[in-house]
């Protein structure tokens, strides 16, 4: 039953992030270091950091089962990406590391 709390508090976590790069792009690419040009990029931010992590969080709420699984695998996978990059781009900022952290957290609770 704890699990499970900690399994939706993740889905939460990824909803208001979603929720934050949907309505404040700016604020959200502060975090990030990613810098959109335009409204083009804006709009990106908005889609894939908004819609998409929104779409994520969320359906696991109606889903159950595997979407907690998907969403994990997707953290776990992101993760590890990361860890890769902050060697390859020499980007070992407290972000950086913070980020993966809270992935490969993330990431476990989900697929357990």
């Amino acid at each position: 039953m704890t699990l499970q709390i900690f399994q939706y508090i993740a889905c939460m976590i990824t909803t208001v992030a979603g929720l934050f790069a949907l309505l404040s792009p700016e604020k959200a690419v502060a975090l990030t270091g990613l810098t959109p040009n335009g409204g083009r990029g804006r709009t990106e931010i908005r889609c894939v950091m908004g819609g998409l992590y929104i779409a994520l969080g969320v359906t696991p709420f109606f889903l159950g089962g595997v979407a907690f699984t998907v969403l994990g695998v997707g953290y776990l996978a992101i993760g590890v990406v990361r860890l890769v990059s902050i060697f390859i781009d020499r980007s070992a900022t407290p972000s950086n590391w913070g980020s993966f952290a809270m992935e490969i957290v993330l990431g476990a609770i989900l697929v357990l």
